[in-house]
C-alpha cells in the first residue's frame, strides 16, 4: 500500500512539472562553430532525454560484452548448484525411506557436481552407513573432521563408528576432542561424563558438569549434581565419613526428593548423634516419595530404643502419607518386631485382596510370629511366588537391588527409577524422573519349564522367612520387537537399537485363559 501511494505521488509530481513547462513555453538557442540552433524548450528537453536513453543502452550492451565470461561462469555455477541441491534433497529423502540404490545414485551425482560441499560429505557418509560400508562412512567422517565447518559433525560420526567397533577408548577420544572444540555439544559432554562415571572419577565428572552449566537448565543441573554428589558420598562413606556426610547433605539440599541422598544423609547424621536433623531430612523426602530405604533409615534412627518406641515413631512417619502402601509396610514391619500383631494385620488389611510379593511375605512372617502356623506360612509364601511384583530400582531393563548413579546398560546418568520392573508401572510418586525409558526386561531370563520335569521353585524362602524378590521373574515369552533398522546418524536419525524385546508373561496368559473358560456345571452344559 505504501509503494502504491509513493508511485502515485511521483507520477503526480512529474505530471505537474510537465504541465508547468507546457504553460510556460520558451525558446532555446545554441550557437556552436558558426552553427545556430533554435528550438522550443520542450523539444530540447525531449532530445536530452533521448540522448541519455541511447547512451544507457549502449553502455549496457558494452558492459554485457565485457562481463559475458563472468556471467556465463555464474550461470553454470548456479545451474550446478541447483542440480546438486536437488540431488542432496533426493538423497536425504532416499536415506530416510531406506532406499539404498537411490541414495547411492544421488550421492554419486552430488560427488560429481559439488564434492567439497558439507552436505555432499554428509550424504556420502549416510549412504555408506545405509549400505553397510563402514570403511566408506569412516572415510567421509574423517574428511568432515578435517574441515573447520564440519568438524563437530565428523567427530560425532567417528564417535558412533568407534562405538560400533566396540572401540570405547577411541570413541572417548573423539568425544573429548569434540568437547574441547565445541563445549556446548551435548552428546560429547554426556559421553565424557559417562566415561568418568564408569571409572568412578566423581571429581572429574562434577568438574565437567560445571563446565557445561550454561548449556543445561537449572533444574537439570541441580538434579545431575545431586546424583553425582550422592555417588561420591557413597564412595567415601567407608574412608572419609565427614566428607561423605557433607556431600550427602549438599545433594539432599539440591534435590530434596532424591531418595538415596536423603537416606544416606539421614543415616550419617544419626550415626553422629544428630537425630533431630536426620529425622527432618528423612521426613522431608518421605512426604514426597515414600520409599523402603527411607523407612529403614528412619527405623534405625535411634539404636538404643525398644521395639515399641520404634513402632510409635514409624506410626508417626506413616501418618505423613497415610494412604501409601509403603506406610502400611513400614508400620507392619515395626509392629511385627514389637509383637503388636493386631496393628500389623490392620495395616495390611486393605492390601490382602490383591497382595504384592512383599505384602504376602509380611503376612507369612506375621503368621509365623503370631501363631507359628507353618501351613499358613507356606500358603502365603506360595501366594508370594505368584503375586504381583513390587517396585525396584530399574534402568534400561536392568533391575538392581541398590540405587546406582548411572545405567550399567547405556551409561546414562540418573537413569534408575523406582518402578515395577516387568510392567514398567511406576510407584505412586516417581523417585527419579529421567527420560521415558523403553519397555523393561528382567536382568536374567529363567529357562522355561520342560514338561515331565519337576518344577523348580521360583524363590525359596530364606532362613528369616523372607523371599528373595529379585528371583521372582516369569518365563520369557515370544519377542514382538521390530526388526533392527539400518543405523544412520544425523540428519536422518534411524535408531541404532529398536529397544529391548517385549516379554509376555505366559503364566499370566494361562491364568486369564483358565478364567475365561467355563468350569463346573457351565463346562458340562457348554
Amino acid at each position: 500500500m505504501i509503494r502504491v501511494v509513493l508511485f502515485l505521488l511521483v507520477v503526480g509530481a512529474l505530471s505537474l512539472g510537465v504541465a508547468w513547462l507546457a504553460d510556460r513555453p520558451g525558446d532555446v538557442v545554441v550557437t556552436w562553430q558558426g552553427l545556430r540552433i533554435e528550438t522550443s524548450l520542450m523539444v530540447a528537453a525531449g532530445a536530452v532525454l533521448l540522448t541519455l536513453a541511447v547512451l544507457a543502452i549502449l553502455w549496457s550492451i558494452l558492459r554485457a560484452i565485457v562481463l559475458s565470461p563472468v556471467t556465463l561462469r555464474n550461470f553454470r555455477h548456479r545451474r550446478r548448484s541447483t542440480r546438486a541441491y536437488q540431488a542432496i534433497s533426493g538423497g536425504l529423502v532416499a536415506i530416510g525411506s531406506g532406499d539404498v540404490a537411490a541414495a547411492q545414485k544421488h550421492a554419486a551425482v552430488v560427488n560429481r557436481l559439488a564434492p567439497e560441499e558439507p552436505l555432499a560429505l554428509l550424504l556420502a557418509a549416510q549412504s555408506a552407513q545405509l549400505s553397510g560400508d563402514r570403511d566408506g562412512a569412516e572415510r567421509a567422517f574423517r574428511a568432515m573432521a578435517g574441515r573447520d565447518d564440519t568438524k563437530p559433525l565428523g567427530l560425532h560420526g567417528l564417535f558412533i563408528e568407534a562405538h560400533r567397533r566396540n572401540d570405547h577408548a577411541g570413541a572417548l577420544a573423539y568425544a573429548e576432542e569434540a568437547a574441547r572444540t565445541v563445549p556446548s555439544l551435548g552428546w560429547a559432554s554426556r559421553a565424557v561424563m559417562e566415561a568418568r562415571v564408569r571409572d568412578g572419577d566423581w571429581a572429574s565428572a562434577l568438574q565437567l558438569l560445571e563446565q557445561n552449566l550454561r548449556t543445561l537448565e537449572k533444574s537439570v543441573y541441580r538434579r545431575l549434581r545431586a546424583v553425582l554428589l550422592t555417588a561420591q558420598a557413597h564412595a567415601l562413606e567407608g574412608s572419609d565419613r565427614e566428607r561423605a556426610k557433607a556431600l550427602a547433605l549438599e545433594a539432599q539440599k539440591l534435590a530434596p526428593t532424591l531418595v538415596p541422598a536423603a537416606a544416606l544423609a539421614g543415616r550419617l547424621l544419626a550415626e553422629d548423634g544428630q537425630h533431630r536433623k536426620a529425622g527432618r531430612v528423612i521426613d522431608g523426602a518421605w512426604r514426597a516419595n515414600p520409599h523402603p530405604e527411607l523407612a529403614q533409615a528412619f527405623a534405625e534412627l535411634r539404636s538404643g530404643e525398644s521395639a515399641r518406641e520404634r513402632l510409635k515413631r514409624i506410626e508417626a512417619l506413616a501418618k505423613r502419607v497415610p494412604e501409601h502402601i509403603e506406610s502400611a509396610i513400614a508400620v507392619a514391619r515395626a509392629a511385627i518386631d514389637a509383637q503388636e500383631f493386631a496393628k500389623a494385620r490392620a495395616a495390611l488389611a486393605s492390601y490382602l485382596a490383591a497382595p504384592t510379593k512383599r505384602i504376602a511375605v509380611l503376612m507369612a512372617q506375621l503368621e509365623r510370629a503370631e501363631h507359628n502356623d507353618e501351613g499358613r506360612v507356606r500358603e502365603w509364601l506360595a501366594r508370594a511366588v505368584h503375586a504381583a511384583p513390587d517396585p525396584a530400582w530399574t534402568a534400561d531393563g536392568h533391575v538392581s537391588e541398590h540405587w546406582q548413579p548411572a545405567s550399567p546398560i547405556t551409561g546414562r546418568l540418573d537413569a534408575f527409577e523406582w518402578r515395577v520392573p516387568l510392567t514398567g508401572i511406576a510407584g505412586a510418586t516417581p523417585v527419579i524422573e529421567p527420560e521415558p525409558p523403553p519397555a523393561m526386561l528382567p536382568s536374567a531370563p529363567i529357562a522355561p519349564t520342560v514338561p515331565g520335569q519337576p518344577e523348580t521353585p521360583s524363590a525359596p524362602p530364606a532362613d528369616d522367612g523372607t523371599v528373595d524378590l529379585t528371583r521372582l521373574r516369569p518365563e520369557p515369552g515370544p519377542s514382538t520387537a521390530p526388526p533392527k533398522p539400518a543405523p544412520v546418524i544425523p540428519l536422518v536419525h534411524a535408531p541404532d537399537d529398536p529397544g529391548p524385546e517385549i516379554v509376555v508373561d505366559e503364566e499370566t496368559e494361562q491364568e486369564q485363559e483358565r478364567e475365561t473358560k467355563p468350569g463346573g456345571w457351565r463346562k458340562l452344559f457348554g
